[in-house]
């Protein structure tokens, strides 16, 4: 008996083909619809990981030394941004005093000269003189930073180690923005230091290896960066600081990510983020009465500047980083490394590792702050570069 086989029905294949225009369709519209802040779900994970921290920061701490024990330094050339007050004083401090030549990049350059004689005076006798400088530098003005920049790098010396540490968290303030546009924690927090570190490259790259080391905080785990909206203008999201705080640390820790992954190996750059955990600096001057009050009143679970100065003290010295460094990257993993206040590695929130923000966030900074595109690449390269801000601007 002779086997039939007829043809499908002409028709069959219109409604499977309609199913499919059906199914793309929604899910182009799901691409498009646009992420407008966390879940809930992350929201609340956020918030939990931050009260943790908090709560038990100290306990998780407690294999480390106060103040912390660092190798020989002597050959290490380091800038350190904020270094009058808080953790970055601390910094700066011990760096200077296990030998490392530190430069403070500050915007009061008055105060950095009296801490020096200060420091001076304590370390009398107890060796070689402290070798530290003092360069100024505004982070609220990017005309500043490429000042600064362009000051060092015509040096022609090495730079080892840049630790981007000054920040604000202008807590109960109303918004404000740079006389560059930019809402203020946004360009002192993230802006500021993108542009310093990719700037300073060619320096880097006369230290190599060297480490661009990023003093983050815990608090970009409820961060939410829109990148069309970056200073937090559009009604979208209402604006308060703890929005424009995360959000600016949330941004930093993106950059850094797109950043480690566009150095190449051969540059002998490594950059991460670090968080110093929850510590008792100069914000609690901003806090309101009552809260000031409670906040003194729970020294036990926030750290001193000392003790917040540890994570960044490792990651601009420890051996190991480099490795660290090298395996993520080999791992091609999505988010840059980061290290927490116990000196250990830990992964940045969820909201960090979505790599398409992360690339959102990379353009929109870069077109920010005036530097073409391949701004990194060319650098790399040798090739000079030019900023819309400072001297040469157009």
């Amino acid at each position: 008996m002779e086997a039939t086989s007829s043809p499908p029905p002409a028709n069959l294949n219109e409604p499977l083909n309609d199913d499919k225009k059906k199914k793309t369709k929604t899910m182009t519209e799901k691409k498009k619809k646009k992420k407008e802040a966390l879940g809930w779900m992350e929201w609340l994970r956020g918030w939990f990981y931050v009260v943790y921290e908090m709560l038990f920061q100290r306990i998780m701490a407690s294999h480390l030394q106060n103040p912390m024990p660092l190798p020989p330094i002597n050959d290490l050339t380091c800038i350190v941004t904020g270094s009058t007050s808080g953790i970055g004083r601390e910094i700066a401090r011990q760096l200077a005093e296990s030998g490392a030549h530190v430069v403070m990049a500050v915007r009061n350059t008055k105060a950095a000269h009296e801490l020096i004689q200060k420091w001076q005076s304590e370390w009398s006798g107890m060796g070689l003189p402290l070798n530290i400088e003092v360069m100024e530098l505004d982070l609220l003005s990017l005309d500043s930073v490429v000042r600064f920049a362009e000051g060092w790098n015509s040096r022609l010396g090495p730079l080892h180690v840049l630790i981007n540490n000054a920040g604000i968290f202008s807590i109960g303030e109303p918004q404000k923005f740079s006389k560059d546009g930019y809402e203020e924690h946004m360009q002192v927090n993230h802006l500021g230091p993108a542009l310093l570190s990719i700037l300073l490259l060619p320096s880097l790259i006369r230290g190599s290896p060297s480490r661009i080391v990023n003093v983050n905080s815990v608090m970009h785990y409820v961060g939410f960066v829109d990148t069309e909206d970056m200073n937090v203008v559009s009604g979208r999201r209402k604006f308060t600081s703890l929005v424009g705080y995360a959000s600016s640390k949330l941004a930093q820790v993106m950059f850094t990510s797109v950043l480690f992954k566009r150095l190449p190996a051969e540059s002998g750059i490594n950059v991460l983020c670090v968080s110093p955990g929850i510590v008792h600096t100069n914000v609690a001057r901003d806090l309101p009465k009552a809260v000031q009050a409670a906040y003194h009143l729970i020294p036990y679970f926030i750290f001193s500047p000392q003790e917040g100065s540890r994570s960044t003290l490792f990651a601009a010295t420890d051996s190991q980083v480099p490795e660290y460094c090298e395996l993520l990257k080999a791992d091609d993993w999505p988010a840059c490394p980061f290290i927490s206040q116990d000196c250990r590695p830990a992964s940045p929130s969820e909201e960090a590792h979505n790599i398409e923000t992360s690339h959102k966030v990379w353009e929109k900074t870069l077109e920010l702050i005036g530097l073409p595109p391949d701004a990194v690449e060319r650098l790399i390269e040798g090739e000079d570069v030019n900023c819309r801000y400072g001297a040469n601007q157009e």
